[in-house]
């Protein structure tokens, strides 16, 4: 096998504000392994929370020796062994390495990767959609338009430094759209007696779930805040490893599975083992991503009861296709691999 790589800058169609941050744009390093005239592709992209610049993953990338190999098929049970990189590889660049082993074997044997992975059928999955802290007029307004493009699920950023603005934007994403499921993500804003105060008050307004209230790096405290919690608590930032999800299974009601943040689709389904029974239930979750770095998770996406997959569909323009999603509803392709295809520049312009 060879392997190629490209960094691509992906903008947003507008800024993505949460409680720790702004994000207008981010770096997307392409991933390509080739084997006797097929290709397999995988994504990794930048961000600041994590400690990945396209610097740091594209040294990572080119680190990697795909002709010790003699196939796609034993690189990818290397990969599920543990042997195929050192253990400090950022789990972005393993989840990366995955899937595209996954797309190059997929492709090979004519089968798509949910078939590899022993899903029955094309998993198809009502996607959350994400609408930043921004003011109320514009979040209605946004509310509105997604639900009537068929959208069911929103995600609502949170974490003001006024706890009101945020009650105030749930509010008025209600009565503009007042079928939809709302889901609430401060990413880890609270204090534990903010989250005591707020999470009652959010549960009268309906909100189904919230993800990582408090802080992370003190799960002991979420899992307790979960146990008196009127409402859903979903652990992300304190969910990262196989090890987290261990300490908190049945405890919290739900983990965010992020294949950047947990190492890929073989990691995320040895987590799906690990909480099956206890009660806790999963969130697939995403970064703002191309179509390329999002369908992994879509072959998944039947394990999980909440899809949180619109990372491409923050985008103002996607350079892949093939996961849908604009309808409110992400589909996993039948075609070989991960049924994604690159946009040409010529596509683009033509549209």
């Amino acid at each position: 096998m060879k392997a190629t790589r490209r960094t691509v800058r992906l903008e947003l169609t507008e800024p993505l504000r949460i409680s720790r941050s702004t994000m207008s744009a981010r770096d997307a390093v392409w991933l390509t392994l080739e084997h006797d005239g097929l290709y397999g592709h995988g994504e990794a992209v930048t961000s600041v929370y994590y400690g990945l610049d396209a610097r740091f993953l594209e040294g990572r990338f080119a680190a990697l020796d795909p002709a010790r190999f003699p196939d796609p098929e034993s690189a990818l049970e290397a990969l599920r062994a543990g042997e195929w990189a050192a253990g400090d590889t950022p789990p972005a660049v393993t989840a990366a390495v995955d899937a595209a082993l996954l797309d190059l074997v997929g492709k090979r044997a004519g089968r798509p990767v949910h078939t590899l992975l022993g899903a029955p059928a094309a998993p198809v999955a009502a996607t959350a959609r994400t609408i930043g802290i921004t003011d109320p007029v514009h979040a209605a307004a946004q509310a509105r338009a997604l639900a009537a493009n068929g959208f069911r699920i929103l995600k609502l950023k949170a974490g003001t430094p006024d706890p009101e603005d945020d009650i105030e934007r749930v509010r008025v994403v209600r009565d503009a759209a007042p079928a939809v499921r709302i889901l609430l993500d401060p990413n880890g804003a609270w204090t534990v007696p903010q989250a005591e105060a707020l999470l009652p008050r959010y549960a009268e307004l309906g909100v189904e779930a919230v993800e990582q209230p408090l802080a992370p790096g003190d799960p002991e405290a979420l899992a307790r805040l979960a146990e008196r919690s009127p409402l859903p608590v979903v652990a992300d930032e304190d969910a990262v490893s196989l090890d987290d999800v261990r300490r908190l299974a049945g405890r919290v009601h739900g983990v965010n599975v992020k294949l950047a943040k947990c190492g890929g689709v073989h990691a995320a389904l040895r987590i799906a083992e690990t909480v099956e029974g206890s009660g806790t239930e999963l969130m697939l979750g995403c970064l703002t991503a191309s179509s390329l770095g999002l369908a992994p998770a879509v072959h998944l996406a039947d394990r999980a009861r909440w899809a949180d997959l619109d990372g491409h569909l923050l985008l103002a323009h996607d350079p892949w296709t093939g996961i849908g999603g604009t309808d409110g509803l992400v589909r996993a392709s039948d075609r070989p691999g991960l049924g994604v295809e690159e946009i040409t520049r010529q596509e683009v312009s033509a549209a």
